[in-house]
């Protein structure tokens, strides 16, 4: 596996060209370049959200030459603190293009799901991400070998399959 960071990893939904899938399945992050814009959630301030422009402008890019930006994220009912907030926050990601849809926990079987959060470009090329043990995001460990990446398709196609859109799941 390769490790890759920053514009290398920025290059992976670059050389997509048709679709960049992320599963999220932690119910709380603790990134540091997320704490004050966190922090200003919990206790209602304002948020200018400027901190979050440098994604969106990416996403912005990917979806304009064609490629779908994915996102599920597989949450606990009653949501966290953290999971509120990403949950305010992903208007953000589907006004810039993004599909951001929630699977309650209680829907999927653990066993058919991974352990750990990961990108699937075009379904042959696999990064699962990488914390620094202060929270803050390293990179994708990336791989291409087909057996890892098909079980990733696989888990990816029984999530998305049950996972509700932003718009919907936003009402409950």
């Amino acid at each position: 596996m390769l490790l890759a960071q920053h514009d290398v990893f920025l290059r992976l939904f670059h050389d997509a060209k048709r679709e960049a899938f992320h599963l999220e399945v932690q119910d709380t992050y603790d990134t540091p370049e997320e704490s004050e814009p966190f922090r200003k959630f919990i206790t209602n301030e304002h948020d200018d959200y400027e901190w979050f422009q440098p994604w969106l402008d990416h996403v912005r890019e990917t979806t304009s030459r064609g490629v779908a930006v994915l996102r599920a994220r597989v949450v606990s009912e009653p949501h966290t603190d953290y999971t509120r907030f990403s949950k305010a926050v992903a208007r953000f990601n589907v006004e810039a293009g993004e599909d951001v849809r929630y699977l309650p926990r209680n829907l999927v079987n653990a066993d058919e799901l991974t352990r750990d959060d990961w990108w699937l470009f075009d379904d042959t090329v696999l990064g699962f991400t990488v914390f620094e043990p202060s929270g803050r995001w390293a990179g994708a460990a990336v791989t291409t070998d087909p057996h890892i990446v098909e079980y990733a398709r696989e888990v990816k196609e029984r999530v998305w399959g049950k996972a509700i859109p932003l718009k919907d799941y936003a009402d409950q």
